[in-house]
Parts: C-alpha cells; structure tokens; sequence
C-alpha cells in the first residue's frame, strides 16, 4: 500500500508528541511492508527529502512571507505541503491513502483528497476547545471549525482514546461508526539509558529527591498546580527537586508563580532537552508527575513507564483508562494541589512501592503498547477504507457528472 501521510511537524522539528507518534506509526508500517510519504514542514538547515528507517520524507520550504498571525502561517504552510505533493505525485504515481495529522495540514490534506479523488483518513490528537475548556475568540472560533470540518471530510476518523471518541462525538456529531479508537504507543528501545550519579549531581545531591515533569509548557498541562503543591512536599520532604522539562507560551508565567511562592531555588527550568537527556532524567528521577487538566491520551505516562519510573498523574481524559490508581501509578484529581503533595510525599516516603508500580507499568508498556499492534490495527482501517472506497459511486469518477445533486449529497456520508 501506498500511503502519503501530512503532518505539521516531523523529527527532527518536534514541538509535542506528535512528531513522535507520527514517525513510530510510519516507521513500523514501513516494517509491514507499506510504502510511506510524509510531507511535512522544513528549514534550511534539514534536508529537502531523504529517508530515515524506511520511511520518504519530503519537507516543503520555508514561506518568504510573513504571516500576519500563527493561524495565516499555517494557510501558508499548507500552500507548500500542497506543492510538493504534487510534485511528489508526478514523479511517484498514484497513492491508495491520505492520512492527515490534526487541523495544521488540513487544507492541503482537503484539496489533495478531492484532486486525487482518493480517500482521507484524518487523526484528531486534541481538540482546541478540550485545550482552552472551551471556545473565546476567533482564532479558536477558526481552528474548531477546521477540526469540524476535517472531521466531516474523514472516511474514518483515528483518536486515541474513549475519552477522545465521546469529545469529538459530542462536538462534531460526528457517527460512531466512523471513529476508531487506536491508542498511542512507545518504542522501549527509544527511552533506554545508563544510571550516571554524575549525571544526577548536575540537579540533586545525592541525599536529594528528584521529582520530573516533562512536555510542553502549557496551561492544560496542569505545571502549576504542581507548583502550587510544592510548598506542601517541601514541608514534608525538604530535601527534594524538582525538574521542570520543555518549552512553551506559560514558561514565564510558572517562574512568576514559582518566584512569589519561594521555591523557584528547588526548581530548574531546564527548557527544551534532548531525547537523550530526557532519557537521562527519567532514569535518575525518583518520580514523574503529569497533572494535566486536559489530556486526550498522555503519551509522557507511557514514556516515564517504558523507562521504569513512578507516575502521579491527573485524573483525566486518556490517563485515567490506563493509569489504575495504585496498582501502575498514582491519580489524583485535576487541579488539586493538596493532592498532589500528598500522592508525591507518599511516593518519596514509599519509594518500594514506587519501584513496584514502575514494574507493573513497564511490563503493561511492553505487552499492549507496541508499535507494531498500533500499525496492524490502523492498517487494518486503511484496508477496510479502500474496500469501501473501491465500492462507492465515488471512485467512479467518470461516472459522477451524471449524478443529481441529491444523490451526491446522499452518498457524502461515505466519504
């Protein structure tokens, strides 16, 4: 199979999870056998095409304009995704299936569906009003209607979660039968490293607790209600750390916090790190907490379990179906600072009991969250895709010009 994949961003451009989650599940249908062309994003500084571990991919070029706002730079990316699918069309022939990645490549995922005549599956990772808790302005009034709308273009609909599943139901009316439930995964052997007491004297002596938090830098994550709990740790566990990875738009806002509450000298701001440093910390941390206030899935949880680490997470969203209190994690209630010290204090004084959860998850990460499952079930809604496609009056294109506007419109519910 033939498959042209657009994502936003693509390693090594990576500002979440979803350059992560879209290079394993290329990666591993590669080993399955599939041809796989990703369009994405590039720079100056990367190549304009090459393979890596199988997969082909192809980044547009910078646009020479500047956008009068984030959402008109994404149009203008989708211009040049747009660009050189063509091109890669011309040289490469036909595909069987688009796949899009979230609202940031829809046009162009849009327009090469209906150009092609080819069908699109489309993964949702979130949504702009689970990320806001609702819908303000009109720039989020823009981005939700672009979800709408990639939802309603779809054959199937790919999300992560049963909580992603009931969002995008209630939000879009979108039918059940054209969601698919896939869970995210992680590849162990992407998280492995060496204990280095070297390593861990760059952010605790060796008589201090190190607690991790790593991922972007924004409102929903939940940071500062891990922030506003530290005070209480503090009390109980005064020789403790605390690590605080990744970039984003509520950095300076966490250091204000931080700084009137006294603790920003227990805090390192580390900012963007390595995946070999993020590597690093998990391996020297005593825990990792994730206290999201909206999470879709919660890919760090699997991350901080494939490397053996306690996890205190929020209660919420995709968390909650695969973290089980108590037994592979600790949850604990979004927004909850007293909480929260209480479940990472019983952690630090428990530490076998940590080891004991980090067992069960790591052993829960190594048996249901491969990569390779997480491929065979979307191939298999590929497969079941074209099936369909091949069977509707859609894929007749010389046929559709003598098809009246009310049996198009009828037979838009398959597409």
């Amino acid at each position: 199979m033939k498959i042209l994949m657009f994502s936003w961003e693509y390693s090594p451009i990576s500002h979440g999870g979803l350059a992560r989650h879209v290079q394993d599940l290329s990666e591993s249908l590669v080993e399955r056998e599939h041809t796989l062309y990703i369009i994405t994003q590039g720079n100056n500084n990367i190549p304009r095409e090459e393979e890596i571990n199988g997969v082909n991919v192809i980044r547009a070029e910078e646009a020479n304009i500047t956008a009068n706002n984030f959402v008109d730079g994404i149009l203008h990316l989708n211009f040049q995704l747009l660009e050189r699918a063509v091109e890669l069309q011309q040289e490469v022939g036909e595909f069987d299936i688009i796949h899009g990645h979230d609202w940031l490549v829809f046009w162009a995922s849009k327009v090469l569906k209906h150009s092609l005549k080819k069908p699109l599956v489309y993964t949702i990772h979130a949504t702009e009003y689970g990320r806001n808790q609702g819908i303000y302005n009109d720039m989020q009034r823009y981005i939700n209607d672009l979800e709408w709308y990639s939802n309603f273009e779809a054959w199937k609909v790919i999300v992560c979660s049963n909580y992603m599943k009931s969002e995008i139901k209630g939000l879009f009316q979108v039918p059940d039968d054209k969601i698919v439930r896939i869970e995210n995964g992680v590849n162990i052997d992407n998280y492995r490293a060496e204990y280095s007491e070297e390593f861990r004297k760059k952010y605790a002596s060796p008589r201090e607790n190190i607690v991790f938090y790593v991922g972007r830098i924004v409102r929903e994550k939940g940071i500062q209600v891990l922030i506003q709990a530290i005070p209480q740790i503090l009390h109980d566990q005064p020789s403790t750390k605390f690590v605080i990875a990744g970039k984003g738009p509520h950095l300076d806002n966490l250091k204000r916090q931080a700084s009137y509450l006294g603790v920003d000298d227990r805090i390192f701001f580390t900012g963007f790190i390595s995946d070999e440093e993020r590597n690093k910390l998990y391996r020297v941390a005593d825990l990792a907490v994730f206290p999201s206030l909206y999470e879709p899935f919660g890919i760090v949880a699997l991350e901080a379990m494939a490397t053996e680490t306690p996890v205190i997470v929020g209660n919420v969203g995709g968390l909650a179906e695969f973290v089980e209190d108590g037994v592979n994690g600790l949850l604990v209630e979004p927004g909850n600072p007293q909480q929260l010290a209480g479940a990472v204090n019983y952690l630090l004084e428990n530490k076998k009991k940590g080891r004991d959860m980090a067992e069960h998850g790591y052993r829960m990460v190594s048996e249901e969250y491969t990569w390779d499952k997480i491929a065979a079930r979307t191939e298999k809604v590929y497969q079941e895709v074209l099936q369909e496609y091949r069977d509707s009056k859609w894929h007749n294109k010389d046929g559709m010009s003598y098809i009246d506007n009310d049996r198009l419109y009828a037979d838009l519910k398959y597409i």
